[in-house]
């Protein structure tokens, strides 16, 4: 995304304070109607496509909402939502108005309902379940009514329960019988009332957590997905980000944070250690470990913290912190010791979030692969690590070791920032534009481009996109395919994200009298649509790939298309450009490639396995017979075993750049992740075809 600022933004919110300063005179709650005047103004000064309040925008509103408060529809009665029903076409007006009377009341509710429910699901759990009926479940929500009775919302309880403990159940006599293969377990035995206890237990345990965690939602939290609500009925990225979720969204686009390097999840109502990051603080300290239970936090030498009753996120930011910094926590370890830990803060890397290559070997050709999992780019430092840097030097490493081709792996590449995807087809082209963006209000859409004429990378190249390739991958591969430059290969088309945002920091715009209220967060807003240089749109449509190889969920979407309220496709006029002198002889390599597709057995049953989840997705009910379902389960895993031979791996000979090997080989952190991820890129088998069409390449 551009870092642009705009005058509109500047202009028009500050045009909000005079309206925001009436506020400190009436007896709302001056938080809410701030925040929420500060969220609309930026919306409607700076986005794309501004809206009306209207009452068309109200019912919109009104829907989403409910349905993210209790999407399960297990919590709301039917009178509670027609109470909440008045507001339907009046909270265009409150948006006006600056008032939350709405959300106050569905607030109310929620919280109630909680506690309610939570007493629910306590005694469907006191008694044994009988599983020989012929009882089922629907796991659609949208295939529900909310209960009109607590009556029915208590039975709601009972089936979700005795559901899940069917599943742990199933789980549990199915370890019972690899035990002894030789034996069909009894559904009849005193053991089997063992494990249906134990299961009761398990998922007691579980469903605990799940209430613990929704008792320490307070109300703004509820209020952020309101106002969340509103930011995407303007488009599905344009989004309202919590103070603690925008420091989060930019330790994503960093791919590094300041703290210890541990991975902590809140299980059984405590603070635990998943797993260590390697080569972090945690791992060099040496005494953290996975499984330990992190109790309570300090700073330095001062007074720790109890973190026992605390919510993950709120302990995750006292032991997060400046590098250089230290931290001591106190855990319980798994044998009950109790240890005070000392660490120093230090930048925490998280290489997986970062480009890298490797040298693969199969039949007579040397093709350079490179896995760039996402357009990163550190917009907090002048000399912050991006993803352009880490291009240019994986394809001059590759290109010094003199490889036949190169592949650059965009699948599952979510997009980043736009600047870094010009500097990269610059790398690939003498000269030309990249991408066109059109501004709000603009007729003419302005050209972005490449003007160095060197070309680091001139040979044959490769890019490999799926259904989750977006935004700036999707631009990467559009211009690439543009040019003629090289071959893009894939699932039938790429995500279809064709927006540009912006990130629009609303404390800047508080008022002195407001500043007791400060942090409030932030709006990442769609500022611009951008455009192919052919003139089309990335938008809905995506980018279709030159080869299009069999996908597994080729017949479940989930695009830009099938999202809620994305912005229209719409073409602009085509830029100047010339295209690649040595091109690809498109229907020539997809003629090889159809015909080895059509011959690879693993291809043909990733296209039965696509078939098949199909149908699994248009099941949504359920039976609560055990037998029954045990029955079905086990014939779904002979089914399946079959799929195993997707993932078979394949020879490739796989190495690392000549430039890499001594830095890698002499870290054995390093060296070990490296390995597992040749291991898994030989039983990629698309991967494998994408080698071939390189080698087929004249």
């Amino acid at each position: 995304m551009f870092k642009t600022r705009t005058t509109r933004v500047t202009a028009a919110i500050s045009a909000l304070f005079l309206f925001s300063a009436a506020y400190i005179f009436n007896g709302s709650e001056v938080r809410d109607q701030v925040m929420l005047n500060l969220v609309t103004s930026s919306l409607n000064s700076v986005h794309y496509s501004p809206k009306n309040y209207s009452d068309d925008f109200s019912e919109k509103l009104f829907d989403m909402y409910l349905e993210r408060l209790d999407y399960s529809k297990k919590f709301l009665l039917q009178e509670d939502v027609h109470q909440l029903k008045k507001y339907r076409l009046l909270l265009d007006d409150e948006l006006k108005a600056g008032t939350v009377n709405f959300f106050d009341q569905s607030h109310t509710l929620m919280q109630n309902r909680v506690k309610q429910s939570e007493v629910y699901y306590k005694e469907a759990l006191e008694k044994p379940f009988s599983f020989n009926g012929d009882d089922a479940i629907e796991t659609d929500p949208k295939k529900l009514l909310y209960p009109e009775t607590t009556a029915q919302m208590k039975a709601a309880w009972y089936t979700a329960m005795k559901y899940q403990v069917m599943l742990r159940l199933a789980q549990m006599i199915e370890d019972e019988e690899k035990k002894d293969s030789t034996k069909k377990f009894d559904l009849n035995s005193p053991r089997f009332a063992e494990l249906e206890k134990e299961a009761r237990e398990k998922v007691g345990k579980t469903n605990a957590d799940y209430f613990s965690r929704l008792m320490k939602i307070n109300r703004y939290d509820r209020y952020y997905i309101y106002l969340n609500c509103i930011a995407n009925l303007y488009d599905p990225h344009t989004e309202f980000f919590p103070p603690k979720d925008k420091k989060n969204f930019d330790i994503q686009m960093s791919g590094q944070l300041e703290g210890i390097g541990a991975q902590l999840n809140e299980r059984d109502g405590a603070i635990k250690v998943a797993s260590i990051v390697p080569g972090s603080p945690s791992w060099k300290q040496g005494q953290l470990k996975a499984g330990d239970i992190i109790t309570k936090v300090a700073q330095g030498a001062n007074e720790p913290v109890d973190i026992t009753a605390m919510r993950l996120d709120d302990a995750i930011e006292l032991i997060r912190g400046k590098k250089g910094t230290e931290v001591r926590l106190t855990v319980k370890k798994p044998d009950g010791s109790i240890l005070v830990i000392p660490i120093i803060r230090d930048v925490v890397v998280l290489e997986e979030t970062y480009a890298r290559s490797a040298v693969i070997e199969q039949g007579n050709k040397k093709i350079g692969f490179i896995h760039l999992p996402g357009f990163y780019a550190d917009f907090t430092k002048a000399n912050g690590r991006n993803c352009s840097k880490d291009m240019k030097l994986e394809l001059e490493k590759l290109s010094k070791d003199k490889v036949d081709g190169i592949v650059i792996d965009l699948r599952n590449n979510g997009g980043g920032s736009l600047q870094d995807v010009i500097r990269i087809m610059g790398y690939l082209i003498p000269k030309g534009p990249v991408v066109q963006v059109m501004q709000r209000d603009k007729k003419i859409p302005q050209v972005y481009g490449d003007d160095d004429p060197n070309v680091i990378y001139s040979g044959p190249l490769a890019i490999m996109v799926n259904e989750n390739s977006a935004s700036a991958s999707e631009i990467l591969a559009a211009a690439v395919q543009d040019y003629g430059r090289g071959v893009i290969i894939g699932s039938k088309s790429t995500f279809g994200k064709g927006t540009v945002q912006q990130f629009v920091n609303l404390d800047e715009y508080l008022l002195p009298q407001f500043d007791s209220i400060a942090p409030v967060g932030a709006v990442k807003l769609t500022i611009q649509k951008f455009y192919r240089v052919n003139g089309g749109s990335t938008q809905l449509k995506g980018v279709e790939p030159d080869i299009v190889l069999p996908d597994v969920y080729k017949y479940i979407t989930d695009g830009e298309k099938d999202m809620e309220y994305p912005l229209s496709w719409d073409e602009v006029r085509k830029a100047d450009y010339s295209r690649w002198n040595a091109s690809p002889n498109i229907q020539q390599l997809r003629t090889k490639s159809d015909a080895r597709v059509k011959d690879e057995p693993r291809f043909r049953l990733i296209g039965e396995w696509a078939e098949q989840l199909k149908k699994e997705r248009d099941i949504t009910r359920y039976s609560l017979n055990l037998a029954q379902y045990l029955k079905e389960r086990k014939m779904e895993k002979e089914q399946n075993k079959k799929y195993d031979k997707i993932t078979e791996e394949k020879e490739m000979k796989i190495s690392y750049a000549s430039a890499d090997r001594l830095l890698i080989e002499s870290d054995s952190t390093k060296n070990d992740r490296h390995k597992e991820w040749h291991k898994s890129l030989k039983k990629d088998v698309y991967v494998w075809e994408t080698l071939n069409v390189l080698g087929d390449w004249k």
